[in-house]
């Protein structure tokens, strides 16, 4: 029998586990040297290795830095050596960013998006005029357009002029417009992969060819 087996859970823990095993233990010997010099000489063969073994971080700046700083973190910060970077601080590498504040935004038409409000809103700082009344009609047809996409049927345009009333708290209104929005068909049209129109004509086409040039009997 075998009995001197080893498992990897009775084995040193890994820091960094994509460096392998044998470059800790290349580590752990290098710390354990007692000159200086030769835990400097050490350390640097280190570096090369640990540099060949991820060759990705050639193309980050400052790669070298990034290896330094690994070393000293597989080394657990007790590695006297001198660095070019200087001894990383181990509060500083291990310190937690601060949690990122995702907006909350619940808007009460959610099926024309968040973004709708933000074009709701470059709409109303804009001055009256051409440019202006271009932009309502712009947001309202768009707004059509996911009501469309949300409800898969017909919308009047009385429903999204009120939508955008609301939504703008009555800066924007076009509820007494003689103009009216696109039609739901053409906001609806499907287009194909490469940015042309349906092929089922063309599949159609192709069957009345192929019919018409069959062979009678």
């Amino acid at each position: 029998m075998i009995d001197d087996l080893e498992y990897n859970t009775e084995r040193e823990h890994l820091i960094i586990p994509e460096y392998g095993r044998h470059l800790q233990k290349m580590i752990n010997y290098a710390k354990s040297r007692e000159t200086k010099e030769e835990r400097n000489k050490l350390a640097n063969a280190i570096i090369s290795v640990m540099g060949n073994l991820q060759p990705h971080l050639r193309d980050v700046p400052d790669f070298k830095h990034k290896l330094w700083d690994q070393l000293f973190i597989m080394a657990d910060f007790d590695f006297d050596v001198e660095s070019p970077y200087g001894l990383p601080s181990k509060e500083e590498i291990q310190a937690r960013p601060e949690p990122l504040k995702y907006p909350q935004n619940h808007p009460k038409y959610r099926f024309y998006g968040n973004n709708i409000k933000t074009m709701i809103d470059v709409a109303v700082s804009w001055e009256e005029g051409e440019l202006k009344e271009a932009l309502k009609f712009t947001i309202a047809n768009h707004m059509k357009k996911c009501f469309l996409n949300w409800n898969k049927d017909t919308v009047e345009d009385a429903v999204i002029f009120n939508h955008l009333y609301e939504l703008s708290h009555g800066k924007l209104d076009l509820k007494n417009s003689d103009e009216a929005l696109s039609e739901s068909s053409s906001l609806m049209r499907t287009k194909s992969k490469y940015g042309g129109k349906s092929n089922s004509n063309k599949k159609n086409n192709n069957k009345k060819k192929y019919s018409n040039n069959r062979k009678r009997y």
